[in-house]
């Protein structure tokens, strides 16, 4: 049995260099994208770093999946950008608030379980939809790019794929940062530097309420946009998340996640920062260098507050190429390669999900709309899949007596089939005997098909005989009132 002292070592800091480097190379992954989702969202710069270092050192403690990295993200962006631009900053802080109200909320009930229900299918279409986003989130920077950014994201990724084969001492994005930015400087290169994205902090975040009055009005205004920013962010958490279980082989506590998530986001409100949730290219990238405890997520926050207001004037000179060269790596390593061979062995159900979910995703540049589909299409089929093995097998008893024996499932999706099973003028008023206790009853379609079945018979004359009835089964009828005699 493993001491106090070792547990924590294990959750915290398996090894202290590798956490601080993996977070490092997660700080600089995560400042191209926040300072571009805050443009989407409306709002300045400033607001989506400080809403990610907060995060980030919130949910180093508060949070569930060790090594995860959150921070201002895309999809909180777009469901964020119609409140700023009807309402301004301060309703966005005000939903915030509110969002992550609802998530400690969701959490403490428990909920992080509806998780089980999201396919494997799913997930992988998540992954390579985000992937895709990723990538094409770069292209910006490459359209009407200069001969000169072309080469430095060459550089950046000769260095990102082959340093590793050298040596594995330093995570080689951070070199590829310092080699990129050192060699612009020494060639005067004509490169597009951080500082060009935006304006960046130049103090530390000051806690504040939300200056909004204190309405009905106001509510109203926030309680859509809040829970929408509650639910998308709860859900790329949540699939953020179960991709580092796959990555560690480790489980994490979805349910402390969503409410570490609710408290995290309830403190970047107060300190002027915008909602947010899991950031799966960061974590990717994070747990890739070898993050593997709270501290990788720590210092990942920590590092990138470290970044905008101590070092500044260093950070706002380093190349954008740099930083796109890691953000293509990360697209590359966050695609699972291995689901398009699969999609010929898999189940034409199982890759039209996963497809699916690429596509809405991709299309929409919406994670959320991805994933609902997704899961959408795979309740669907599954339902299509579970009414087909409902079978009624006809025979013919003593004196005459008609036998169905009712095999499977009977729920609101297979009900029409058994009332279909019975023809009521092949029968001709003889007995009729149905034997279901190979079958179940699931809900109330499925209790009225029956009721439907024995008045049909008696209606033209036969004697019905129903045998075999579970004790759900038969306690679901008795409710319904709606048992056979």
């Amino acid at each position: 049995m493993s001491s106090p002292h070792s547990r924590l070592r294990t959750e915290w800091c398996p090894s202290i260099p590798r956490e601080l480097m993996a977070g490092a190379v997660a700080t600089f992954a995560l400042i191209p994208e926040v300072i571009a989702f805050s443009f989407v969202a409306g709002v300045d710069p400033a607001v989506g770093l400080f809403a990610s270092f907060i995060i980030g050192i919130v949910i180093a403690f508060t949070g569930g999946r060790p090594a995860m990295v959150s921070a201002a993200a895309g999809s909180v962006a777009l469901v964020a950008a119609p409140l700023v631009h009807a309402h301004g900053l301060q309703y966005l802080l005000a939903a915030g608030v509110l969002a992550g109200a609802m998530q400690i909320v969701f959490g403490l009930l428990r909920l992080g379980v509806l998780m089980r229900f999201v396919s494997t299918s799913v997930r992988t279409g998540f992954v390579n939809a985000l992937a895709i986003l990723i990538f094409a989130a770069q292209m910006p920077h490459f359209i009407g790019a200069n001969t000169a950014t072309w080469a430095m994201v060459g550089l950046g990724l000769a260095i990102i794929y082959l340093l590793p084969r050298i040596t594995t001492a330093v995570p080689s994005p951070l070199v590829c940062i310092v080699a990129v930015t050192l060699v612009g400087q020494w060639l005067g290169l004509p490169l597009k530097t951080v500082a060009d994205l935006g304006h960046l902090p130049d103090a530390l975040p000051a806690f504040a309420f939300p200056s909004v009055p204190l309405t009905l009005e106001t509510l109203r205004i926030i309680a859509l946009p809040a829970f929408a920013i509650a639910m998308v962010g709860l859900l790329e958490s949540m699939m953020t998340a179960s991709v580092v279980d796959d990555l560690t082989d480790t489980p994490s506590s979805k349910n402390r996640e969503c409410s570490g998530l609710g408290v995290a986001n309830v403190a970047a409100s107060f300190f002027g920062g915008i909602a947010g949730c899991g950031m799966i290219g960061q974590t990717v990238s994070n747990v890739r260098y070898g993050g593997r405890g709270r501290l990788s997520t720590l210092f990942a926050g920590a590092f990138l507050l470290i970044l905008m207001v101590l070092l500044k004037p260093w950070v706002s000179q380093v190349p954008v190429a740099g930083l796109v060269a890691i953000m293509v790596m990360v697209s590359a390593s966050t695609f699972d390669w291995g689901s398009l061979r699969a999609l010929v062995r898999h189940p034409r159900m199982s890759s039209a999900v996963m497809l699916a979910t690429v596509a809405v995703t991709v299309a929409t540049d919406n994670l959320a709309a991805g994933v609902a589909t997704g899961v959408m299409l795979s309740g669907v089929f599954f339902t299509f899949k579970v009414a087909r093995l409902l079978h009624v097998h006809a025979g013919t008893g003593d004196g005459g007596t008609r036998v169905y024996r009712v095999t499977g499932q009977v729920f609101f999706a297979s009900a029409d089939m058994l009332v279909d099973a019975f023809d009521v003028r092949e029968i001709d008023g003889a007995p009729v005997h149905i034997d279901v206790s190979q079958a179940h009853f699931w809900d109330v379609t499925a209790g009225a098909a029956l009721n439907k079945v024995v008045e049909r018979l008696r209606k033209h004359g036969s004697v019905v005989e129903v045998a075999g009835l579970n004790q759900a089964s038969r306690d679901l009828i008795l409710r319904l009132d709606a048992a056979p005699e």
